[in-house]
């Protein structure tokens, strides 16, 4: 299976994408803004990747984005502001400012969608294009 994120906005607190089964879209995203793929604090380099399920300790089942140079450890989960990931993809349900903040609503359900996608899958292809 290979799902689609298109980043189609950005500022200096966050990269906004819609992340597409297909031609279907399921799910909006939120990643850092673009900071030369740092470390923790950037979003990824647009290309296509392996992604594998993983447990991790903090978050449980996910997906881990594989064969970013020069990084690792780069999940999808929830949250909802920028300061919720650390270069991480979050997965929401709408574009909505929290407490003031550019963000995303509905982080938990959104990611229930995501693994219900992929139940019974312990891998996919992730293809990130920017459209900004």
């Amino acid at each position: 299976m290979t799902l689609t994120l298109k980043r189609i906005g950005r500022n200096d607190h966050a990269t906004f994408g819609v992340l597409l089964n297909g031609t279907a879209p399921f799910a909006v995203t939120l990643e850092p803004p673009w900071k030369n793929n740092e470390p923790n604090v950037s979003c990824i380099p647009s290309g296509t990747y392996a992604c594998r399920r993983v447990d991790s300790p903090r978050f449980g089942d996910t997906f881990e984005i594989t064969g970013v140079p020069g990084r690792d450890y780069i999940l999808f989960h929830g949250g909802n502001t920028s300061k919720d990931t650390l270069g991480c993809v979050l997965i929401g349900e709408s574009f909505d400012p929290v407490n003031g903040v550019d963000g995303i609503a509905n982080s938990r359900q959104g990611f229930i969608q995501l693994k219900a996608l992929l139940a019974g899958q312990d891998q996919f292809t992730l293809t990130i294009l920017d459209l900004t």
